[in-house]
């Protein structure tokens, strides 16, 4: 029996896996938490929350969470053999494949938490072996190229594909619902139906950020569920798509459609960067589509390890993205709030956890 220490928890006896899957001994860093003294930012002691992030407990919009997702196969003659691609999170080992399906797993269980009346939709390639038995979850093939340097355009067309179908059911009885495309490495802690009443006269939304070189993030773009909203959306993505195709194809895999829905942007609305730095919510028009612009602080917001990002957590943040290096703590939030049932202390153990690296 080995014996883990994890900082945010009492010692505890785990079995050990078997020696050819043993990776090195897993552990939470907990440092300081970013923000501590401004009244405007989650309070930490210890991993108690001090002034609890406000959740909602009214229901909200019925939405519905639209993300792409698919799997590659490994060498099977070293899938899940080898002590590298094993990772430890709480009870739980999880093999190099087994880790990209727990994140996925984990992005619907905090949407049924946060936003129970809402479901998800998985788009992925119909050649795909794809499952998932988890309540309003589901999955909707749609045909394409899902090779890894492809992805990223491939989830834009992946987006018209699926708003065309949803145009051609909007007038039926009761499909007045919400999309909100995301990526799946994203945690929503909060209902999110307040962006479609609070602000209602808008046909997509985008999240920005402080950042010169990559100044909105593709990871949440929400579509207003009216035959407008879905019909200017499908504009707009094929806007991103053609900029995609021009000028960005030999962009990193993981940046080109950030690059081209950033260009797009400018070309039509080019004061909307001049406002980034303020983080408020505002709207513009973009080729007749009236774009609703939310700070990436609150709607996708990132544990402190990338840029711009070191000032705390706001206390009304509703996402949080466990972008690049950061999954591993996705999965270790989710453990922890398993096993307490507090969102606010386990936005204190995301928050002083951000600056661990993890290989995942």
């Amino acid at each position: 029996v080995s014996r883990l220490r994890l900082s945010w928890a009492p010692e505890r006896e785990l079995s050990m896996p078997p020696p050819a899957l043993l990776k090195r001994p897993d552990r939470l860093v907990l440092g300081p938490a970013a923000g501590q003294g401004r009244p405007d930012r989650l309070q930490c002691q210890g991993l108690k929350a001090v002034n609890k992030i406000s959740l909602s407990s009214q229901p909200g919009e019925h939405v519905s969470f639209v993300s792409v997702f698919t799997t590659y196969s490994s060498d099977p003659a070293g899938a899940g053999k080898r002590s590298s691609d094993v990772v430890t999170v709480g009870k739980h080992f999880y093999s190099k494949e087994e880790r990209s399906m727990a994140i996925l797993n984990t992005f619907i269980r905090f949407i049924q938490v946060s936003m129970p009346r809402s479901d998800v939709i998985i788009l992925t390639d119909p050649k795909s072996k794809l499952s998932i038995n988890q309540g309003k979850a589901s999955i909707l093939p749609i045909e394409g190229n899902y090779s890894r340097g492809n992805l990223m355009l491939q989830r834009i067309k992946s987006y018209i594909a699926f708003l065309e179908l949803k145009l051609e059911e909007v007038d039926c009885v009761n499909c007045a619902r919400h999309f909100v495309f995301t990526d799946s490495d994203m945690a929503v802690v909060e209902d999110l139906g307040h962006i479609f009443t609070s602000y209602p006269n808008w046909h997509l939304a985008l999240t920005f950020r402080n950042n010169k070189g990559q100044p909105l993030n593709s990871g949440f773009i929400a579509v207003r569920g009216a035959r407008d909203g879905i019909s200017k959306a499908i504009e707009f993505f094929n806007e991103v798509l053609k900029a995609y195709n021009l000028k960005y194809m030999k962009a990193s895999r993981m940046l080109g459609d950030q690059l081209a829905l950033a260009w797009v942007v400018k070309s039509y609305l080019s004061s909307a960067f001049g406002k980034f730095s303020r983080h408020e919510t505002f709207t513009g028009e973009v080729n007749g589509a009236s774009v609703l612009f939310l700070p990436c602080e609150v709607y996708n917001w990132t544990p402190p390890e990338g840029a711009g990002q070191f000032h705390g957590m706001p206390l009304d943040v509703k996402v949080v993205h466990f972008k690049g290096s950061r999954k591993r703590l996705m999965l270790e939030a989710w453990d922890f709030y398993n096993s307490t049932s507090q969102l606010s202390d386990m936005l204190c153990l995301i928050l002083k956890s951000g600056r661990t690296k993890y290989d995942f």
